[in-house]
């Protein structure tokens, strides 16, 4: 067992700047609390935080690690199979590089939860996994292989498929909505080819198709993720999702604060970010770190993104910092990176808090992680000791 001890915690649960401790045994966490734990586990070895901040690892809901590489461009550049617009049955697992070097930083940076996968060229893309941020292979790393399934609207693949068409938001939306017709379709032949079954009935199999196979799964519960910035495109993403009641997350919602009553009214969950950087294209012209603030005034669910490789993850929580200054309560930065980002995904029950049960995934630092002086000082990812600097 090892317990933490002097720890100032922010557990992002029900413990916020106060100082305690941690015991964990194996990957979990066993016990928190106000009081040293040292002489309840007499026969553990002991970790003395230094009074100094101490929070769970930051989980990343959305971003491209393991698929676009930082360094190498086209080689390892495997986010976007921009061969047709429609391609569901992609796995992002089966590109992900576990030594992309983006791993290493982003743990020795305090992210030690990624969800990743494919890019926004595609209006559907395929399937994003969660991953823990270390592992020598995709089995050392994996928490769910098939997390949600990618769609996006707007620019992306309006560029990307520009000469051959789609060329237009309609098209997008248009294709987009034919797609989901097709799979669900599919999966009513199915059910009824087995109810016809074992009722002894002898009808035709429906012919597999790969495609509707994989996409038919968003109305099984499989969650969608669908990229969209503009205000007009998050609409069009929440008409159509709500046309064919999908568990979906607007994913950047850049423009998203400018229709807050909208988002409120649908109960939309967002993905904010990146917000950091330049308006690199046109459907980012309104981009605004006010955006957090707006939606928490406005008891909207969102969570940061770093969209890794554009905010790398080694420096995701330098947003963060602007979102605050903006306006958005400081706790409530934290938690956008923490427990409400694994809560948007899904994987509240084993990561984003520091909670008996849960993960040990707890990282110290040299002073409060959003300023820009602060350092990592010590990881702890699935119980164990990645980085030690105290």
């Amino acid at each position: 067992m090892i317990i933490i001890k002097n720890a100032c915690l922010r557990t992002m649960a029900d413990i916020n700047n106060q100082n305690g401790s941690i015991a964990i045994e194996g990957k979990k966490i066993v016990e928190v609390s106000l009081e040293d734990l040292t002489n309840k586990y007499p026969a553990s070895t002991v970790i003395d935080a230094k009074n100094l901040f101490t929070m769970p690892g930051i989980v990343d809901p959305h971003c491209h690690v393991g698929m676009m590489e930082q360094i190498y461009g086209w080689p390892t550049s495997d986010g976007n199979e921009i061969t047709n617009p429609i391609t569901p049955e992609l796995k992002g697992i089966e590109s992900i590089k576990p030594q992309d070097e983006s791993f290493k930083e982003a743990l020795e940076n305090g992210v030690t939860t990624v969800c990743t996968g494919p890019g926004s060229a595609n209006i559907i893309g395929g399937t994003f996994c969660v991953l823990k941020t270390k592992g020598k292979t995709i089995f050392d790393m994996v928490i769910k292989e098939e997390l949600a399934m990618k769609m996006a609207l707007g620019e992306n693949p309006k560029r990307c498929y520009k000469e051959k068409g789609p060329s237009t938001r309609m098209a997008n939306a248009a294709i987009l909505r034919n797609a989901l017709k097709e799979a669900k379709l599919y999966k009513e032949n199915c059910e009824q080819y087995e109810k016809n079954l074992k009722e002894g009935k002898e009808t035709p199999k429906p012919p597999y198709n790969q495609k509707w196979e994989s996409l038919k799964r968003v109305f099984e519960g499989l969650p969608v993720k669908i990229h969209a910035h503009q205000a007009d495109d998050i609409v069009t993403a929440v008409k159509i999702a709500e046309e064919f009641n999908l568990n979906y997350t607007i994913e950047h919602a850049t423009e998203g604060y400018l229709i807050p009553e909208f988002l409120k009214e649908h109960h939309t969950r967002c993905i904010l970010g990146p917000t950091l950087g330049n308006k690199s294209k046109y459907e980012l012209k309104a981009k605004s770190f006010i955006s957090a603030k707006v939606l928490y005034e406005n008891n909207i669910q969102f969570a940061f993104m770093s969209d890794h490789p554009v905010i790398t993850l080694d420096t995701t929580l330098a947003q963060s910092g602007l979102f605050v200054k903006a306006g958005l309560p400081y706790l409530e930065a934290l938690k956008a990176n923490t427990i409400y980002a694994a809560k948007i995904i899904g994987i509240d029950d084993i990561v984003g808090s520091i909670e008996k049960n849960k993960d040990a995934d707890i990282v110290i630092y040299s002073k409060d992680p959003l300023s820009y002086d602060s350092h990592v000082l010590f990881v702890m990812l699935n119980g164990n000791i990645e980085v030690n600097k105290l």
